[in-house]
C-alpha cells in the first residue's frame, strides 16, 4: 500500500510494513478514507527527515503540515477528531472512557507482547505465546456479545484489536475450539474493505 489518497490533506505517515502500531494507524486512515502519503520505512535505518521530526526515532510518525505526532494512540485519536466521519469513538463521556480503558488494556496486555515479535522477526517466546493466547481467550465473551468489540459500530478499539488477531498465525498461536466467537469476529472484521486496504504486501502474506 503506497498511498491512501485525500484531496484536502497533505499529510504523511511514516510507517513500517509489518509494524503493528503502523498497521492500526493505516486501518484508521482506510476506515475514514483519508488521502495521505504513506512513507514506508523498511529495514533498520530510518530516513533522516524522520529522525529530525521525531526525537524518539519511532514509527508510526504522522506529519500534518506543522504538526508532528509520534505515538500511535495519539495519532489515531487525532485522526478520529480531525476527520469526524465516520466517528470511531462514542460521544457519551462514560462510554468513551470505557473505550479508552479498553485501548489501554489492549496496549498493556497484548501490544506489549506483540512488540517482542516485532523485535524478533515475528517470533514470540513460548511464555509470551501462552500469555497472549490466554489473554485473548479471556475476552471471548465480549467478542460474542456485539458485532464489534464493546459496540454495535466499528471503533478505534477494533482498529487496535484486528492487527493483533491478523498476526496470530505468525505468532504461532491457535486459539482452539473455545474461540468460536473470536473466529466469527475475525471473519467480520477482516472482510471489511478498510481492513483489506490497510494491509501491506508483507502483511497480506501473513495469512497466505
Amino acid at each position: 500500500m503506497a498511498v491512501i489518497a485525500n484531496r484536502r490533506s497533505v499529510m504523511t505517515l511514516f510507517s513500517r510494513p509489518t509494524d503493528i502500531h503502523s498497521h492500526r494507524t493505516r486501518l484508521v486512515l482506510a476506515e475514514k478514507n483519508i488521502n495521505i502519503e504513506i512513507a514506508n520505512v523498511a529495514g533498520p535505518d530510518l530516513p533522516e527527515d524522520l529522525m529530525d521530526l521525531n526525537p524518539y526515532h519511532t514509527v508510526p510518525t504522522l506529519v500534518d503540515r506543522d504538526l508532528t505526532l509520534y505515538d500511535s494512540r495519539v495519532i489515531i485519536e487525532y485522526l478520529d477528531e480531525r476527520f469526524p466521519h465516520p466517528p470511531l469513538m462514542p460521544v457519551d463521556p462514560v462510554t468513551r472512557a470505557q473505550f479508552r480503558l479498553a485501548l489501554f488494556r489492549i496496549e498493556k496486555d497484548w501490544y506489549s507482547l506483540a512488540e517482542e515479535a516485532d523485535a524478533t522477526d515475528g517470533r514470540l517466546s513460548a511464555k509470551s505465546k501462552k500469555l497472549l493466547r490466554e489473554s485473548i481467550l479471556q475476552s471471548a465473551e465480549l467478542f460474542g456479545a456485539r458485532p464489534y468489540f464493546l459496540s454495535e459500530e466499528f471503533s478505534l478499539v477494533d482498529c487496535s484489536i484486528a492487527p493483533i488477531l491478523w498476526r496470530l498465525p505468525v505468532y504461532g498461536i491457535d486459539l482452539g475450539p473455545e474461540a468460536g466467537a473470536i473466529e466469527a469476529y475475525m471473519q467480520r472484521v477482516f472482510a471489511r474493505r478498510s481492513f483489506q486496504q490497510s494491509l501491506t504486501e508483507l502483511e497480506q502474506e501473513m495469512r497466505m
